[in-house]
C-alpha cells in the first residue's frame, strides 16, 4: 500500500512514538489525522506536517466515532490506523503499606491501553470496509502497539502487562475477522524507547535502561518504531503478527 495520499489515523498521535508514526507519514506524503487529549501539542504538530488534529478519548464511543467521522469527511476513508495511545502508570497490587491497590488504577490503564485500542479499531474497521479495495482485494492496515512487558512484565506492571497481552492477544482474531474484507491487523510490541514517559525518569535510570539491550545498547528511538510501521504498510503479507522490537532485550524482574 502506497503512502502517498493515504489517509492515516494515529491515536496518541500528539507525542511519542504516535508522534514520530505521524511525522515520518506525513514526510511519505499521507494526510494524517492526529487523535490525541493533549490539545495543544496535537494542534501544533498537525499544523507542522500538515495534518488535522483531532480532541479525541479512545474510551468514549462518541468521541472516536465522532472523530472518525471527522477525518472522512477531510481526508476520505481512512485505510491506515495506528494506534499508539496509552499510559503506563506504575503501581504494585498491595503496596508498601500493606494495602491493595484502589481498582480503578487498575482499570484505567485496561481501559486506555486495551478498550480504548479496540474502540478505534471497531470504529475504523466499519468505515473501512464499505470502501472500495485495490485489484488484490486489500483495503487497509491496523497497527496497534502492545508492548514486551506483555511477555516479561517488571514488578509494578500488572495493570500494563495485562493490557498490552490483551492488545496482543485480540490481533489474529481481529484479522481473521477482518481478512473478507481485505484489512490487515499487525501489532508492535516495543521494548524501551525514548518517549515522553521515559523523559520523567532520572538519566542514571535511563542510561542503565539503555545498557540492558543487547544490541544496540540503547534506548530505542521513535522514529525506529515509525520505520517498522511503514514497513508493515509496504508488506501485503504481514497480517495477524505480533513483532517485538526489542533491540533482544528480556526484561528482568
Amino acid at each position: 500500500m502506497d503512502l502517498q495520499n493515504a489517509a492515516v489515523i494515529v491515536t496518541g498521535g500528539a507525542s511519542g512514538l504516535g508522534e514520530a508514526t505521524a511525522r515520518h507519514f506525513a514526510d511519505k506524503g499521507a494526510k494524517v489525522a492526529i487523535f490525541d487529549v493533549n490539545t495543544e501539542r496535537g494542534q501544533a504538530l498537525a499544523s507542522e506536517i500538515g495534518g488535522k488534529f483531532f480532541a479525541v478519548d479512545v474510551t468514549s464511543d462518541e468521541s472516536v466515532s465522532e472523530a472518525v467521522e471527522a477525518a472522512q469527511s477531510a481526508h476520505g476513508v481512512a485505510r491506515i490506523l495506528v494506534n499508539c495511545a496509552g499510559i503506563a502508570p506504575p503501581a504494585k497490587a498491595v503496596d508498601r503499606e500493606g494495602q491493595p491497590v484502589k481498582l480503578s488504577k487498575f482499570s484505567k490503564v485496561v481501559e486506555i491501553n486495551l478498550i480504548g485500542t479496540f474502540n478505534t479499531v471497531s470504529k475504523f474497521a466499519a468505515k473501512l470496509q464499505a470502501a472500495d479495495a485495490d485489484t488484490e482485494g486489500a483495503r487497509g492496515v491496523i497497527i496497534n502497539t502492545a508492548s514486551i512487558a506483555a511477555y516479561e512484565g517488571q514488578i509494578g506492571q500488572a495493570a500494563y502487562a495485562a493490557s498490552k497481552a490483551g492488545v496482543i492477544g485480540m490481533c489474529l482474531p481481529l484479522a481473521r475477522e477482518f481478512a473478507r474484507y481485505g484489512i490487515r491487523v499487525v501489532t508492535i510490541a516495543p521494548g524501551v524507547f525514548w518517549t515522553p514517559m521515559m523523559e520523567g525518569l532520572p538519566p542514571e535510570v535511563q542510561e542503565t535502561l539503555g545498557k540492558q539491550v543487547p544490541f544496540p545498547s540503547r534506548l530505542g528511538r521513535p522514529e525506529e518504531f515509525a520505520l517498522l510501521a511503514q514497513s508493515i504498510v509496504d508488506n501485503p503479507l504481514l497480517n495477524g503478527e505480533v513483532i517485538r522490537l526489542d533491540g533482544a532485550l528480556r526484561m528482568g524482574a
